[in-house]
């Protein structure tokens, strides 16, 4: 996931907010863990160290940003690779 948004893990997961590719990178992972894995807002929140209208935020934020063609065809294509890694319905 990183990569994608050519940040690194540990500014993925930092507490500190970071620059604004780890934030959009973050939201997107936030957003991906919720609706590929099934995770409540607040379990992705603690998992990230951000509460729960963050993550909520995050989810809203990323969802109206999918109405851009091309990233709505990254995170599909990223949902697939997770579900394909995981077993999950693909």
């Amino acid at each position: 996931m990183s990569h994608q948004f050519n940040v690194s893990v540990d500014e993925l997961v930092s507490a500190q907010r970071g620059s604004s590719a780890a934030c959009h990178a973050r939201q997107v992972a936030m957003y991906l863990t919720h609706v590929v894995f099934g995770v409540t807002l607040t379990s992705v929140g603690d998992e990230f160290g951000r509460d729960r209208s963050t993550v909520s935020h995050a989810c809203r934020k990323v969802e109206w940003s999918r109405d851009d063609v091309v990233f709505d065809q990254l995170l599909s294509r990223l949902e697939w690779q997770l579900r394909a890694a995981t077993g999950k319905e693909v």
